[in-house]
């Protein structure tokens, strides 16, 4: 089963090395970086907070990115993403190394080894591992960076996903002129185009095979993968190009019940069920607007937008089922996320060790108040669902 990430639970930590002491210059990577934690950031992509994805440009030592990389590994539960851009090196020993600015290529050593950063990843706890490598690996040359057949080889890390920006005889590119690295810029087109007549979510794969064909088809050097276990199912976000356009009208009629909806499933976060509540909108193709009109009014569209954009778990179940309802997705996926809802919450209460009342429910009164809060709840009407 295709796997969606909890982006609460899902860290990314991207390096990018663009400026050198002694090493050719890729202004380009400083752009790879900015864009892709952009990408990441969407809600049609991971979703992820700002403050989960942590950008390291041009890191003054290997000290500095190891401190990044093992605090993300430690707090990543469900997948962490590691990407570097920039040149590579191989040392003596045909092992590999990551420039840094000071990176010197008679002293590789002075780079980061690229086994420091596959044994971060492995110390963590999380289920799910991507290393996305986007580098050179034998000098620069009319903007182009090369490396040796058996660098993806070297890179593999069980259980996890290694997407390489060289194949085994060919050269990854960084184009004069060009906004970013060949590699990259083609990755940011999948993230942020879709990919067309490909599935609903940008299984890795999937990705994998568009990079190959689409670099192929200008002539540019095509990549490598290696899969562990089943990291290959996991999406980097739904697909832009399948999703459905705006309905034209909104008659109980639309074909929504057909639709692969996202479901409640890996959800360990709060943000986790918030996001994919936003990919059930995006997947139904639905205004917010539209979804209050085919709820029959039973949830506004002011209360659809903030069930999307609340940083919190409801504390009633209510507006989550009609929503869910209105955008088309089938009862038995409802029972699903009231399951997924119920177990957040039951977390949530032992955490804060008491049960905290239901938004919008008066608390019961201490004892002795039995007439003012009669009084009290006369004159109060029965509060709305939010």
């Amino acid at each position: 089963m295709t796997v969606l990430p909890d982006p609460g639970a899902s860290r990314a930590v991207l390096i990018g090395s663009s400026r050198f002491d002694h090493l050719e210059q890729l202004p380009a990577v400083a752009n790879n970086l900015t864009a892709l934690a952009d990408a990441l950031c969407l809600p049609a992509s991971w979703g992820l907070p700002s403050q989960n994805c942590v950008v390291v440009s041009n890191p003054a030592s290997n000290d500095e990115v190891m401190a990044e990389l093992r605090s993300a590994a430690k707090q990543a539960r469900d997948t962490l993403l590691v990407y570097y851009a920039g040149h590579g090196l191989i040392d003596l020993q045909n092992a590999l190394q990551l420039a840094l600015p000071k990176s010197h290529q008679q002293r590789v050593e002075s780079g980061l080894p690229y086994d420091y950063l596959r044994q971060a990843v492995l110390d963590g706890p999380a289920e799910r591992q991507v290393i996305v490598l986007d580098c050179c690996f034998g000098g620069l040359a009319l903007g182009a960076m090369a490396g040796p057949p058996e660098l993806v080889d070297q890179a593999s890390v069980d259980g996890s996903y290694l997407l390489a920006a060289a194949s085994e005889t060919s050269y990854a590119l960084a184009p004069p002129g060009e906004t970013y690295t060949a590699f990259t810029g083609e990755l940011l087109e999948v993230l942020r185009t879709g990919i067309p007549g490909g599935p609903e979510l940008l299984e890795l794969d999937a990705v994998y095979r568009h990079l190959r064909l689409a670099l192929g088809a200008k002539q540019r050097p095509m990549p490598q993968a290696r899969n562990r276990n089943t990291s290959a199912r996991l999406a980097l976000g739904r697909n832009r190009a399948f999703l459905p356009g705006p309905p034209v009208g909104t008659s109980a009629g639309l074909d929504l019940i057909s639709r692969t909806w996202p479901a409640p499933e890996g959800i360990r976060t709060v943000q986790g069920f918030i996001a994919r509540l936003q990919n059930v909108r995006q997947t139904s193709g639905l205004t917010q607007k539209a979804v209050s009109q085919r709820s029959g009014g039973r949830i506004s569209e002011g209360s659809v937008s903030n069930l999307l954009t609340r940083e919190t778990l409801p504390r009633t179940w209510t507006a989550v089922p009609t929503f869910l309802s209105a955008c088309g997705v089938p009862d038995e996926q409802v029972e699903q996320w009231h399951a997924a809802w119920t177990r957040l919450r039951a977390e949530q209460s032992s955490l804060s060790g008491a049960v905290q009342p239901p938004e919008g429910q008066i608390p019961k009164p201490a004892v002795g108040t039995g007439g003012a809060w009669r009084r009290l709840t006369s004159r109060i009407g029965r509060p709305k669902a939010r």
